[in-house]
């Protein structure tokens, strides 16, 4: 069973980029990022759009994917973005 989200996807995509321009885990010096990343996720709303919009046509890799799973959508969605994701890791 796949998880379901209770934050938006627009939501975690920015604080995804907040915290790698932020946290030592990333591309930033905060061992402790949390509280920032709070702070200045809204700031990168305009960018984690951009990163849905180019999910709007999903790759013909990312659509067999989605059909091999069956018919619950949630688990379609998973399966899709695992194929970009695996796709995007041997580029």
């Amino acid at each position: 069973m796949t998880d379901i989200s209770v934050t938006s996807p627009v939501e975690r995509i920015a604080r995804v980029i907040a915290a790698r321009a932020l946290s030592i885990n990333g591309e930033g010096q905060d061992a402790s990022a949390g509280g920032e990343v709070d702070a200045v996720w809204p700031q990168e709303v305009n960018r984690a759009l951009a990163v849905l919009r180019t999910l709007r046509e999903p790759t013909p890799e990312m659509v067999e994917a989605g059909r091999g799973v069956g018919t619950n959508p949630a688990e379609i969605w998973n399966a899709m973005v695992r194929a970009a994701i695996g796709q995007e890791e041997t580029v």
